[in-house]
């Protein structure tokens, strides 16, 4: 069971169900919130929980710099302003959070996290490609199927008999890359793929596992969130083709694929913006070096 607060617990596979329900009843459309981020990196950012009132809340580091975030609603003020004083930041606001803490907390500024920003694309533009803006996906898509039989590009659901090769393919993305920092996370969701929920894909050329995917619906019920998306760099345009037949076996009545945050990386900003965004999750963050009145 959850602790209750003060009182905090690190984030468990033991405490999935509980975490889950409160997850659920909040219907986010925040992948930040999903269990199988809060999990599968809580030694990145020392993840740890506990139940306040009705809500989760969420605690954590970054940078050696303490933060919480709260899924649900809102507890009183004087709470709130306890924890500014505990912690550095209040990270990962809802927009719904934002405003009614900005009635609660007057003289706190609260910020756009732009960073933390989630990506929103409609399902059908990943599946279809549509138009003028999306040619050169078109094109690079393309350029992966034409160097291939069509009887040489195989896709396969990632389960227990595959997920062997999802780790073959983690592996040899690893290779040669000066940072791979979620890899830990990454490996350990393959392990622990029907665990967690998830539904994903392995992409094989010639027989030759080249790719892999995962995620899950989110919440709301009508986003899904890409976990994780790697792939043998070498074969041009596999990722466009990643993307696009994931976006196809989505259930159509998933509206939104959510492909989280840049986490102010620019390169990875400006390739999440080539695929056209049409609007955002947007988190906001409170700075406690300001005072509360």
């Amino acid at each position: 069971m959850l602790l209750l607060y003060p009182n905090f617990a690190p984030v468990s596979l033991n405490l999935q169900e509980p975490v889950q329900n409160i997850i659920l009843k909040s219907k986010t459309n925040a992948s930040s919130f999903a269990f199988a981020n809060l999990y599968l990196f809580r030694k990145k950012y020392d993840f740890n929980i506990s139940l306040l009132e009705n809500s989760l809340l969420i605690t954590g580091a970054e940078k050696e710099k303490p933060f919480f975030s709260i899924l649900g609603s809102l507890p009183q003020k004087e709470v709130l302003i306890e924890l500014l004083k505990k912690y550095h930041r209040w990270k990962n606001m809802t927009e719904e959070q934002a405003a009614k803490a900005g009635v609660l907390l007057l003289g706190k500024v609260i910020s756009e996290d732009r960073d933390n920003f989630e990506y929103l694309y409609l399902r059908t533009d990943l599946a279809e490609l549509p138009g003028k803006n999306f040619q050169k996906k078109r094109n690079l898509v393309n350029a992966f199927i034409k160097i291939y039989e069509p009887e040489e590009i195989e896709i396969k659901i990632l389960d227990k008999n595959t997920s062997k090769d999802a780790l073959y393919v983690l592996d040899e993305w690893r290779q040669g890359k000066c940072e791979h920092r979620d890899y830990d996370s990454a490996k350990e969701g393959i392990e622990l793929h029907e665990l967690l929920g998830f539904s994903g894909l392995v992409f094989y050329a010639k027989g030759i596992p080249v790719g892999y995917c995962q995620g899950e619906i989110l919440a709301d019920g009508k986003s899904f969130a890409v976990h994780f998306e790697k792939a043998i760099d070498k074969h041009k345009g596999i990722y466009q083709y990643i993307n696009q037949e994931l976006a196809k076996t989505i259930p159509k009545n998933i509206t939104y694929i959510n492909r989280e945050q840049d986490l102010g990386n620019e390169g990875l900003r400006q390739a999440k913006m080539t695929y056209r965004p049409v609007d955002f999750v947007k988190l906001f963050s409170i700075n406690a070096s300001t005072k509360a009145r």
